[in-house]
């Protein structure tokens, strides 16, 4: 065994303390307004980073930036092979800092991008374009591939779809959650938004999930055609509009399986990939807390059911 997997593994491992427990995550949920889960909040280890009186959205942000300087400083710990997963996984973010910039070309307000630093995957050649029509261009010459249209949900989609696919096929550890997010992305898309998929991301679709997933339109033989490392994501999901329950879902398999991951012990790949799980739905389950407190989402059962 390599010593650099194992110091790297023990460093991993040591970053969990920082995960906020249960109790600390309703606690903030049942703070009643998002000032008051901002002040517990800023008790935490998040802390350094959430301003009391900020947005619900800036927040939100501020959590997330948190996370991504816990994997960069994860990733400094790593082999060089560690360093290109963490990289790999880290791309949800620079999905989002894409989606954000196709959002403000096309006139949204603007949002500051996660801070990627060596992690970027391709932030660098495509943050200066001006229109949608320029990133679409841009994203074309990069690991993210062409999304197939200047719509802004178009590339957010399509840049989507190019991470989960590079994480299914690169990350084995982490292919059951790749292609569970495919299958939830499909099922938004297809029967919410009632969309196909521009080429491009639809023939990257199919790939994966078989021809029937850039086509279905009805819930039932959407899952009955998905491979099963996809399928299990829409299980008990009966309408379109339960899929949100779908998605609370995933997140707890992701702990799951990273708690699991971690539990092994196996001192290489695997336990990274398990730590980088567990900081991801911790950062998830706290942004939850927040739009509950903030009163953006169902509240009570419902969180205590899904979130954990």
């Amino acid at each position: 065994m390599n010593a650099l997997w194992v110091a790297g593994n023990v460093r991993a491992t040591g970053m969990l303390v920082r995960r906020l427990d249960a109790a600390a995550v309703h606690e903030i949920a049942a703070s009643g307004s998002l000032p008051a889960a901002q002040r517990r909040l800023a008790e935490s280890s998040y802390g350094r980073r959430v301003r009391v009186g900020a947005t619900l959205i800036e927040t939100e942000h501020a959590i997330g930036a948190e996370t991504v300087w816990r994997l960069r400083v994860l990733a400094g710990w790593q082999p060089r092979t560690g360093v290109t997963v963490i990289r790999l996984l880290a791309g949800a973010f620079e999905v989002a800092d894409i989606a954000a910039l196709a959002a403000t070309l096309a006139g949204a307000a603007p949002r500051p991008p996660y801070e990627l630093g060596a992690l970027t995957t391709a932030w660098g050649r495509v943050r200066d374009r001006r229109s949608p029509h320029e990133l679409r261009a841009a994203l074309a010459r990069t690991a993210w591939g062409d999304p197939g249209a200047d719509d802004v949900s178009d590339i957010a989609d399509g840049v989507a779809v190019g991470w989960a696919t590079r994480v299914a096929s690169t990350v084995p550890d982490a292919e059951r959650w790749a292609m569970g997010a495919l299958a939830l992305l499909t099922a938004r898309r297809h029967l919410l938004d009632g969309r196909p998929f521009p080429e491009p991301t639809a023939r990257r679709l199919t790939r994966l999930l078989g021809p029937a997933a850039a086509t279905s339109r009805e819930l039932t033989a959407l899952r009955t055609t998905l491979p099963a490392s996809a399928r299990w994501a829409l299980d008990g999901v009966e309408h379109p509009e339960d899929l949100w329950r779908a998605e609370f879902r995933w997140w707890r398999r992701l702990e799951q399986d990273g708690r699991e991951l971690v539990r092994e012990r196996r001192f290489g790949a695997s336990t990274l990939v398990g730590t980088v799980a567990l900081l991801a739905a911790d950062a998830w389950r706290v942004r939850a807390a927040l739009q509950v407190a903030a009163g953006e989402t169902p509240a009570g059962e419902d969180f205590d059911e899904l979130a954990g």
